[in-house]
């Protein structure tokens, strides 16, 4: 069998690129209106159910690709823009409340699978280098608690999507709750954050607790 022209592979290349980007602006328009299938998404950027398939397998990975878009076109800039800020907490306060915006924006995104929360922490953690300044001249100026990391932010960013992008939450409701998430991060009168543990230690504490949780109490039965 011959081999293929060069220019060949090059088309295959392109038109590849091309329709994992129409399934992704197709994945946006389409989770955009709310609830969606994989078939309605194909059928919107004009691909087979296969070749859909090929690109993204599942719809976690369609939500990992439309998530990702969301972040690089929508937020980057605004994260990028940040180290010029004289007011590094209500920078952040900014992004966070642009993200959450984002994300009611597109209302199928949070339901179209099981597990968004993991997806989106996932996806955020990739801008923790680029919030680090951000967040340590906002120590320095006393407006964030001390013993918060960037790698805390994600986390806690996808918790207040998980509360925030409900359906019926409001732009004001949304608005009102967020800045009074970020007063947790108030150093003053703050309770000092427990540390986090490696997996081996997690693993111990679970463990300790299920001994405890099974030993038998005075009458010799079992705490479970």
């Amino acid at each position: 069998m011959a081999n293929a022209a060069p220019g060949t592979h090059r088309l295959r290349r392109v038109d590849a690129r091309s329709s994992a980007e129409r399934i992704i602006a197709a994945g946006r328009s389409v989770l955009g209106t709310g609830e969606g299938s994989l078939d309605q998404i194909a059928a919107e950027a004009g691909v087979g159910i296969a070749t859909l398939y090929r690109h993204f397998p599942n719809r976690e990975a369609i939500v990992r690709a439309v998530l990702d878009d969301i972040l690089e076109t929508d937020l980057l800039p605004l994260i990028n823009d940040a180290p010029a800020s004289r007011r590094p907490r209500q920078c952040i306060l900014d992004i966070a409340t642009r993200l959450l915006d984002l994300i009611s924006e597109e209302r199928g995104l949070v339901t179209f699978v099981s597990n968004f929360a993991d997806v989106a922490v996932d996806a955020l953690q990739r801008f923790s280098d680029s919030l680090r300044p951000l967040l340590e001249r906002a120590q320095e100026q006393g407006e964030i608690r001390p013993d918060l990391t960037a790698d805390d932010i994600p986390r806690f960013l996808v918790m207040g999507i998980a509360a925030l992008t409900l359906p019926g939450t409001t732009p004001s409701i949304r608005a009102r709750f967020t800045v009074l998430l970020f007063d947790s991060l108030n150093p003053a009168n703050a309770t000092s954050l427990p540390p986090l543990l490696t997996e081996t230690e997690e693993d111990d504490l679970q463990a300790a607790i299920s001994n405890a949780m099974s030993m038998p109490d005075r009458s010799g039965k079992s705490v479970m």
